[in-house]
């Protein structure tokens, strides 16, 4: 199982890079443009991928940084924000790599962002949902480049495993 959540957290740092070179090519206005999404923008809702992880990681690690709101702006601007992604997606991936995989079942406790409550679960399921937020997000913001008469590009999973190798993994 544990090469099965290393493989998605490849994808994810793939498809991550792939999306911001997409919105790289958009004017500042059109990245903070309001499209009616969940978090408004582009720059919101890449910003509330990275706040998600970010809560995420620091309830999985104990370490590191973890926004109180769901759509607090940790970055205006693109290149910060795509700079940010890449350090978290590293940040995921080493810690991937320092688990085992019996921790996968290891049941942690946390505190919930939207009412605090308390939370016990086992790992896996709750880093599976990290990765399915990930993809779900990304293509709201892979619809809102299409809004803006973009093509955006590929982010299918397979065409990554196609690509990488990691088909049978």
């Amino acid at each position: 199982m544990k090469n099965h959540f290393a493989m998605f957290a490849a994808y994810n740092a793939w498809a991550n890079l792939r999306l911001y070179d997409a919105v790289g090519t958009l004017s500042d206005e059109e990245q903070n443009r309001d499209l009616s999404g969940f978090f408004l923008s582009i720059i919101g809702t890449l910003n509330h991928i990275l706040v998600a992880d970010r809560i995420w990681m620091k309830r999985f690690s104990g370490e590191g940084d973890a926004p109180l709101a769901l759509d607090t702006i940790l970055h205006e601007e693109c290149s910060a924000l795509r700079k940010a992604r890449i350090a978290e997606d590293e940040r995921i991936g080493d810690w991937l790599s320092a688990l085992d995989e019996q921790s996968l079942g290891d049941i942690f406790t946390y505190v919930t962002a939207t009412d605090q409550r308390t939370i016990s679960q086992p790992l896996a399921p709750a880093l599976a949902h990290v990765f399915n937020h990930q993809t779900h997000h990304r293509g709201q913001v892979h619809g809102m480049l299409s809004q803006l008469g973009r093509t955006p590009p590929s982010l299918d999973l397979v065409y990554f495993q196609r690509q990488t190798g990691l088909a049978n993994t």
